[in-house]
C-alpha cells in the first residue's frame, strides 16, 4: 500500500508518536510525506519515506497529483482545525480529491489508527485492484 502522511506544525509531534507506535505496520508499506513531516518521521523511526517538497512550497500539489493518479491508497492528515498557522497549507483540495477518488482519509488520531489497523488486516487490499 502507498500511504500518505501530512501534519500541520502543531501536530507534527503527534504524527511522530503515531509512526513510532505503528512502525511495524508502516514499515511494510510505501510511505509518502510532505518534506518537513517526512524528515521528522524519519528522524525518530528510521522508516524510509519518499519526501515531497514542504507543503506550502508545492508538496500538497505533488501529493494531490499522486492522489488524482490513484497512486495513494490511504492518507493520514493530522491537521489543526481550530488555529492553523498562516503558513500551514490549506489542504481542502487534497481532501476533496480523496473524496473524488475514494481514498481513505484520516484527519485525526482516532481515524488514523482505524485506517492503519484496517490496512494491517487487509481490509483495503481491494485498492490494489485499481492500480
Amino acid at each position: 500500500m502507498n500511504i500518505g502522511l501530512i501534519a500541520h506544525d502543531s501536530k507534527k509531534t503527534l504524527m511522530q508518536n503515531f509512526c513510532i507506535a505503528y512502525r511495524g505496520i508502516l514499515s511494510k508499506h510505501n510511505l509518502y510525506a510532505t518534506g518537513t513531516t517526512g524528515r521528522l518521521i524519519e528522524e525518530v523511526t528510521n522508516l524510509n519515506i519518499h519526501k515531497y517538497l514542504a507543503g506550502p512550497l508545492g508538496g500538497k500539489q505533488q501529493l494531490g497529483a499522486q492522489i488524482a493518479q490513484n497512486d495513494i491508497d490511504a492518507l493520514i492528515f493530522l491537521r489543526e482545525p481550530s488555529n492553523p498557522r498562516p503558513h500551514d497549507p490549506d489542504l481542502n483540495d487534497v481532501i476533496r480529491l480523496c473524496d473524488m477518488y475514494n481514498i481513505p482519509l484520516a484527519t485525526n488520531l482516532a481515524t488514523a489508527e482505524l485506517i492503519i489497523l484496517a490496512i494491517d488486516r487487509g481490509d483495503l487490499d481491494w485498492r490494489e485492484m485499481y492500480r
